[in-house]
């Protein structure tokens, strides 16, 4: 036989005896490779992955509008504060002229 031949022949049973092992190991839990000698891509890691940069970008939107919201509130709360104050003043006044 040609040695060439041979060569090819030796590879291709390799190849063979390999397809077979990543057959069999796929039935004895996850698949690394694929019987064509490709590779396997973990597909729910990527829609994990893809779900979690989803997230993170909802997450970075509502910190700006979560800022706005706190100035907002912030704001109302001064508001309020100097009405509390105000209102304080006008009870102490009133308080004075009934017990007067």
């Amino acid at each position: 036989m040609d040695p060439t031949e041979e060569r090819r022949h030796a590879k291709r049973q390799n190849d063979y005896i390999n397809m077979l092992g990543f057959v069999a190991d796929s039935e004895y839990g996850i698949p690394r490779r694929c019987p064509c000698d490709g590779r396997i891509t973990v597909e729910e890691e990527i829609e994990r992955l893809t779900k979690r940069v989803e997230e993170a970008e909802q997450v970075m939107l509502g910190t700006s509008n979560l800022s706005k919201q706190i100035k907002t509130l912030e704001e109302q709360v001064k508001t309020l504060s100097e009405q509390v104050d105000y209102l304080t003043v006008q009870v102490a006044t009133l308080e004075k002229v009934s017990f007067d």
